[in-house]
């Protein structure tokens, strides 16, 4: 369906104020929305732990014997999950996108007075908040099983900012994705096989000195080992500048690549 030809900004007022203005009332808009399921933070948060609790039972005795000395799996496996779960729940951006685009509710939004991104935005930093909200059940969850930070309160704190920017980023990436691929459920299958290869092929479950040669340098590269090496780094300690600064790199590479391809696909819904 074709959005009638309105103005697509505010004819009032300096345009970055009110397009932030626009940003923020569409990201309230999506938390009500989620508010009014919790079962959906409930289940983003159980699956994670069942990871953990299984990946603990089965792979601990044998991971664990690659590990350094006095790193318990647990404690190396939890930062991991954490990525791991911030990766799946991105997928949730083209889903929740997808399903907008579907029932019309874009369409509407782009009959209105308002900044075009002001739509992407306000979905990637209402999944934000999500993923924001899950991490935090999944911190005190992991707690109770006894992980624990050892690098102190702001380490934890950047261990948590690392994997929320990791989960942002990769929103904007299924912001394509559900613009490019039409249907919910075609949107859904596409984020999957994109995350699924980069999140086993990473250092979340194992070291990558474990894997097969051929695939190490692949899995020490990629965007889901730099920011999980980071996470775990900032969590139970080890070298923390070259993760740290390979996750913002990649951040910055994909945010300037994504939010503008994005955007320019908006523009172009018929």
């Amino acid at each position: 369906m074709t959005a009638p030809s309105l103005p697509a900004k505010p004819l009032e007022g300096p345009a970055t104020r009110l397009a932030v203005r626009d940003a923020w009332t569409v990201t309230k808009r999506n938390l009500r929305h989620f508010l009014r399921q919790p079962r959906l933070l409930v289940f983003s948060t159980i699956q994670p732990v069942m990871f953990v609790v299984l990946f603990s039972a089965v792979f601990g005795g044998v991971a664990g014997a690659a590990l350094p000395e006095g790193i318990e799996y647990l404690d190396f496996l939890l930062p991991g999950i954490f990525v791991q779960s911030a990766a799946f729940r991105s997928t949730q951006t083209a889903v929740g996108l997808a399903e907008d685009l579907e029932r019309g509710v874009i369409d509407r939004f782009r009959s209105m007075p308002m900044a075009r991104y002001a739509v992407l935005a306000g979905r990637t930093f209402a999944d934000l908040t999500r993923n924001l909200a899950v991490l935090l059940l999944m911190t005190a969850v992991g707690y109770l099983l006894g992980f624990r930070f050892t690098q102190g309160f702001l380490a934890a704190v950047g261990a948590l900012a690392v994997v929320g920017l990791f989960g942002f980023v990769l929103s904007w990436i299924f912001t394509y994705v559900a613009l490019a691929v039409p249907g919910a459920e075609a949107a859904q299958t596409a984020g999957f096989v994109a995350v699924f290869p980069l999140v086993f092929a990473s250092s979340i479950f194992v070291p990558v000195e474990t894997m097969p040669s051929w695939l190490q340098g692949f899995a020490a590269n990629s965007p889901v080992t730099v920011a999980a090496d980071a996470a775990r780094a900032l969590s139970i300690g080890g070298p923390t500048l070259r993760p740290v600064l390979l996750t913002l790199a990649w951040a910055g590479a994909i945010l300037a690549i994504a939010v503008p391809a994005s955007v320019r696909r908006y523009r172009r819904i018929d």
